[in-house]
């Protein structure tokens, strides 16, 4: 089973932009799907953008489409996210997720990260 380790959040104005990344350990990171899910303060975690082992699937959240990419490097065993256009909305604690199973938004997640704070000002 793989473990996650996020980086790359912070605090950005509303308008800017942030890269999250996600550092898989293991040798069998190219076998899955991997996710991005957000937890806002006094909110439930929400799904945020998935990608299939290869990359060539991927998966949005409405409120988060056509600002925010996720692609991955399974040379790298890295999965990231590209977040343009930030909101103050989407302030949260942003959580790295994997599954062998092509379906992450559908709750099918069977390792979690622990969690890096995205805060957008505004």
């Amino acid at each position: 089973q793989v473990q996650l380790v996020e980086s790359g959040g912070g605090l950005v104005q509303a308008g800017g932009s942030l890269r999250l990344s996600c550092a898989a350990s293991g040798h069998t990171f190219r076998s899955y799907a991997m996710g991005w899910f957000r937890q806002a303060p006094g909110k439930e975690r929400e799904f945020v953008a998935e990608i299939s082992w290869s990359g060539g699937s991927t998966s949005y959240a409405d409120s988060v489409k056509g600002r925010f990419t996720i692609s991955r490097d399974n040379a790298k065993n890295t999965v990231n996210l590209q977040m343009n256009s930030l909101k103050p909305e989407d302030t949260a604690v942003y959580y790295c997720a994997a599954s062998q199973t092509y379906g992450l938004q559908l709750g099918h997640v069977e390792v979690w990260g622990q969690g890096t704070l995205v805060t957008v000002s505004s």
